[in-house]
């Protein structure tokens, strides 16, 4: 086996002087070994309500997430429902009903998934390798937690802290002598995992190795306790009624690491959060494993990654509204726009995953899986969820500085952008250019009011600054990495380094604002400081398309039939967003949305 991380001496003994405990667990217990809590604890008396329907966490006020791999998530969730019966399958006979130059798809038990409710509760889980070089559920029984819970770990929202292994320990295809633990309920080996990017498939998969025992968002320095017990045969990590992030509801959970490599996980009967992932990663792939945790015949999990997602509410399945859509329609579209009658995104106000992607020099690798949607030319989807939640009003503002175009502008976007870093004045690799998720634009980057969360920000001179515009169209970074500018007619752009005084107070990831004031550190930047890093677009401006083929799907819940105002509504809206995206790109490309377009107009340049 390869040795894939190797923790110095130096770093047990400051593991020892923080108070991780390195003695070896003691016995076995029917109930949890944790600290009994307050009746009353006093972080709940300050905890906000729920998060409102359209988002209220960390990502309160943005428009998505921002995952480039959010394909990942979609493509497990819609496996394990055809799998579960949770998604009717679709008849090959079935059709849809355009409405002029929208698509109306209804429902029929195939296009929105049940949820999966959290059902492990008082059990406790053994994976062990198996043949294939990954793991199998080869245990489970009652509650069997190990005991005592070992000295308590300093970690706040988003963190990660190291843990010292007496022994080393077999995971995948390699052996760690170290891992950290994360405050969102996992471990991970090579590197700590503090992010607060979305909790979901695509973060099990593509980040490092993990033992996930419940991912989800939670909350160390809002109550409970995370605890750690060192010993020369095991390690065994403990969160003790530890909160959701912004919830009352709180989890107890333990996983122990044993030195014959299985690993075993507890879970509390009073878990009260119901999104969460539990589940095994080698981390850095696409290939998955769903499986049932509840089966007490035990789950094989292959070579791949593997694991059951858990979520209260039930989903939209994208990839049945892509696979039903082409079931009538011609495979010839660069994007599917999603809009629904009724709420279906709660975390996010609209999002894009991008499903394959062949275009070098913007940031992005390249991958092409679009066969899973039923699609040969499709690249992207965009979910813009519940049309009521829009205005056909071109000026109206729905989301902050956003309008309904600005945003659909944004989501589209996203097919191309915001991931671009640079070599910096120290010709060093710098991502100061970027904002939240990485995948937006920074606050503090003039990206002439780029409608990926971007300010147009006035240099005032003496270092001071003002934002005076936002999210208004693509700028020229931006039509560069869309293809529709050479590198050439790319003039010099700056960021501000250092920002301080912000009034209103702002922050990098922070959502664009008209009118906020600061200081800092002007710094230029040319696109061939983007190009050393991330090397020239291919294809270039030449060669790239100028016409972008989408199509709007309107998805009808259930036992409900279209409302043909709501329609005739959201053709007004497609009718806007055509001039509008144009504008945007200083009409260097159209956006076609016609379900049929004669073929002689389809792909002829603007």
């Amino acid at each position: 086996m390869g040795r894939a991380v190797s923790m110095p001496a130096g770093l047990r003994i400051a593991l020892l002087a923080a108070g991780v405990a390195v003695c070896s667990p003691g016995g076995v217990a029917a109930q949890n070994p944790c600290p009994a809590a307050p009746a009353d604890p006093a972080f709940r008396n300050a905890v906000p309500a729920a998060p409102p329907l359209l988002g209220g966490d960390k990502r309160s006020g943005f428009i998505d997430d921002g995952a480039r791999w959010g394909v990942l998530d979609s493509l497990w969730n819609h496996r394990t429902a055809v799998e579960r019966g949770l998604l009717r399958p679709m008849s090959a006979t079935e059709s849809n009903e355009d409405e002029g130059e929208i698509a109306v798809l209804q429902d029929e038990g195939d296009l929105f998934r049940a949820s999966n409710i959290y059902d492990l509760r008082d059990v406790t889980l053994r994976f062990a390798a198996n043949d294939d070089g990954g793991y199998d559920v080869t245990h489970r029984g009652a509650a069997a937690w190990r005991s005592p819970p070992g000295e308590s770990l300093t970690l706040g929202d988003d963190d990660s802290v190291p843990l010292a292994l007496q022994f080393e320990f077999p995971f995948y295809a390699a052996t760690h002598d170290g891992a950290f633990v994360n405050s969102d309920g996992n471990l991970t080996f090579e590197e700590g995992d503090s992010a607060s990017t979305a909790r979901g498939v695509s973060r099990l998969l593509t980040g490092p190795p993990r033992v996930a025992l419940f991912l989800s968002d939670l909350d160390p320095s809002a109550g409970g306790a995370v605890y750690a017990q060192a010993g020369a045969d095991a390690v065994t990590v403990t969160w003790c009624d530890v909160p959701g992030f912004e919830s009352q509801s709180t989890t107890t959970v333990q996983v122990s690491l044993l030195s014959t490599g299985v690993i075993e996980m507890t879970f509390d009967p009073d878990v009260g959060l119901g999104d969460a992932i539990v589940g095994l990663s080698p981390g850095r792939t696409a290939a998955f494993e769903s499986v049932d945790l509840s089966d007490t015949a035990g789950a094989g999990g292959g070579a791949a990654a593997m694991g059951e997602r858990f979520a209260v509410r039930g989903e939209l399945d994208t990839v049945a509204v892509a696979r039903k859509f082409l079931l009538s329609h011609p495979d010839a579209y660069d994007q599917i726009v999603i809009w629904t009658d009724w709420p279906v995104l709660f975390d996010a106000f609209a999002y894009e995953i991008t499903i394959g992607n062949r275009i070098e020099g913007i940031g992005q690798a390249i991958y092409d899986i679009p066969a899973d949607f039923g699609s040969e030319s499709l690249t992207s989807i965009v979910v813009m969820g519940w049309l009521g939640k829009y205005s056909d009003d071109a000026e109206k503002k729905v989301s902050r500085e956003n309008t309904t175009l600005s945003l659909l502008a944004h989501e589209t976007g996203h097919r191309w952008l915001a991931f671009m870093e640079f070599s910096n004045h120290d010709r060093e690799r710098s991502e100061a250019l970027l904002g939240r998720q990485r995948a937006h634009w920074s606050f503090f980057f003039d990206s002439d009011a780029s409608v990926m969360e971007g300010n147009d920000i006035e240099d005032l001179g003496g270092g001071s600054f003002r934002t005076v515009a936002a999210v208004e169209g693509y700028s020229a970074l931006d039509q560069y990495a869309m293809g529709l500018r050479h590198d050439h007619e790319v003039p010099a752009f700056f960021y501000v380094e250092a920002p301080t005084n912000a009034m209103p107070p702002a922050r990098g990831t922070g959502s664009p604002q008209v009118g906020v004031t600061f200081n800092g550190t002007k710094r230029e930047v040319l696109i061939a400081d983007v190009i050393e890093v991330e090397g020239a677009r291919v294809p270039s401006a030449d060669e790239a398309p100028r016409v972008h083929r989408q199509a709007f799907v309107y998805v009808v819940g259930n036992g409900r039939e279209a409302n043909s105002n709501h329609v005739a509504r959201l053709d007004t809206i497609r009718g806007q967003w055509e001039p509008f995206f144009a504008a945007a790109t200083d009409e260097r490309m159209r956006v076609e949305t016609r379900l049929r377009p004669p073929a002689s107009t389809a792909t002829t340049d603007p």
